[in-house]
């Protein structure tokens, strides 16, 4: 590197759009995306990029990249390691070999699916989309098409992550507390429930914990992979 280059003048990187979902806080969002089909969310452009040509041809693909800020994990210090959930937070490992929102530059990188393109006239174009892993008001910096003859990789090899088996629960969701869900949201709620919103290193049987989602409450315990929801209240 040139000794001037750390002289040059870098444009601040712009919020292009923002995100609507349905989790107001951290607690419960996927830990990957793509992980629940059924998570619907919007994506609406900042009001300088609400021009319908800057999504010309983006609706012939079927999923995009989303390149996001972690706004919830922004710290002023790094640290080289982190302790990943999926080890049960209780090893460290390279912020370089993480996903963790606890980085130099606290960027996130998504991939969901496409579901329609809507051209309102008041928010101009809006991108419905499946499988976001991103809270409620997440601020996007840049949206790319996903290319499926590049970007998959099926000889991939996930390094320490495909040590540990994915699992999931089984959910027991009393009908009389599952019907104050609404309809449409009741399926991606228990896939959230079933992944585990828990913390990996969190397995107390007689601990009650509470997800907000889509406006709601969910308070429940886990034992033996089975969760039970206990409580169901408005927001």
């Amino acid at each position: 590197m040139m000794e001037n280059d750390q002289d040059i003048l870098r444009p601040p990187l712009k919020v292009i759009a923002r995100i609507n979902t349905d989790f107001p806080e951290k607690f419960g969002i996927p830990r990957q995306s793509g992980l629940i089909d059924a998570l619907k969310a919007t994506i609406v452009f900042e009001p300088e990029y609400r021009n319908p040509d800057a999504v010309r041809g983006l609706e012939g693909f079927t999923h995009i990249w989303l390149i996001w800020e972690f706004s919830k994990a922004i710290r002023s210090n790094w640290s080289p390691t982190v302790k990943p959930p999926r080890l049960g937070g209780n090893k460290r490992m390279g912020v370089f070999a993480t996903r963790s929102p606890f980085r130099p530059n606290p960027i996130g990188l998504s991939s969901v699916k496409l579901d329609s393109i809507e051209i309102d006239a008041k928010w101009g174009p809006i991108l419905h989309v499946s499988g976001a892993d991103l809270m409620d008001g997440t601020p996007i910096y840049d949206i790319k098409p996903y290319l499926s003859y590049t970007d998959s990789h099926s000889d991939a090899i996930s390094g320490f992550a495909d040590e540990h088996t994915y699992y999931t629960l089984e959910v027991d969701f009393p009908q009389d507390l599952l019907k104050l869900i609404p309809p449409e949201k009741q399926k991606s709620l228990i896939g959230v429930l079933e992944n585990d919103p828990r913390p990996s290193y969190q397995n107390d049987p007689e601990r009650i914990y509470g997800v907000s989602f889509g406006g709601y409450n969910i308070r429940f315990r886990v034992k033996d992979m089975t969760l039970t929801v206990c409580e169901v209240t408005r927001l």
